[in-house]
């Protein structure tokens, strides 16, 4: 698979399609390593810390959360550049179903619970391994131990980390060669799954104005956030 850098962290160049594919045929040999779905927001924050730039580096893959990062893909040539969205990736993988058994690592009690019920009800057939909502607070060695080894008792072949950015990714990179499984860090994509947090209308998400759309329905959390990274984007490219 090519890969497009942009401000120094490797893009794969795939589409949803190429994406999904690369991870099927792949997943064996993907198992204990882990893929980022990074976007404007994650970009920014390892151009500004160096140790989080190398946990972006280290992954197998990193896939273009984040129209303004295929965009510039297809600027520099790449033509086959979409966006790989990591909600939009589970979503396919759930309705591929097959062998592939699926563990989910984050979120708090309750969107795990509707996680739960909403899977069961959309995806009656997805092989679902486990659930873990560990505590908001920095783990104890031996609660983090007790947590691969039941991740990877459960014979999982992949672990969604939904802990959001950077923590996601570091956790990953941190429990590479530990979790048996492969580890995707896919940030919000728990509650929207779960049906928690509502997804941007879909010409919002073409108009590249998904983060817009989320930063209205949290702007003390949020606004800061896109407002910087966004300018900083757009000045640094």
């Amino acid at each position: 698979m090519d890969i497009c850098e942009v401000l120094g962290v490797p893009f794969c160049v795939a589409d949803m399609e190429k994406a999904i594919e690369e991870v099927e045929q792949n997943i064996d040999s993907l198992k204990g390593k882990y893929i980022c779905f990074s976007n404007v927001h994650t970009t920014i924050m390892a151009g500004d810390d160096p140790e989080y730039m190398q946990v972006q580096r280290d992954a197998a893959y990193v896939f273009a959360d984040g129209k303004p990062i295929s965009k510039k893909q297809r600027g520099k040539g790449f033509s086959a550049a979409g966006r790989v969205a990591g909600p939009d990736f589970m979503g396919e993988m759930f309705k591929r179903g097959g062998n592939i058994r699926h563990f989910f690592y984050g979120a708090s009690e309750e969107t795990i619970g509707k996680l739960q019920a909403e899977l069961a009800k959309k995806y009656p057939e997805l092989k679902v391994s486990g659930f873990i909502s560990p505590p908001f607070r920095k783990l104890t060695d031996s609660e983090d131990r007790a947590y691969v080894d039941a991740i990877n008792s459960s014979g999982a072949d992949i672990l969604w980390v939904g802990l959001g950015a950077p923590k996601q990714e570091i956790w990953m990179h941190d429990h590479v060669g530990r979790v048996n499984a492969v580890m995707m860090g896919v940030g919000a994509g728990f509650d929207f799954h779960a049906g928690t947090v509502k997804r941007a209308p879909k010409w919002m998400q073409k108009l590249s104005l998904e983060w817009l759309y989320r930063m209205f329905q949290d702007p003390r959390r949020l606004f800061k956030r896109y407002i910087v990274t966004n300018t900083k984007y757009m000045h640094r490219v």
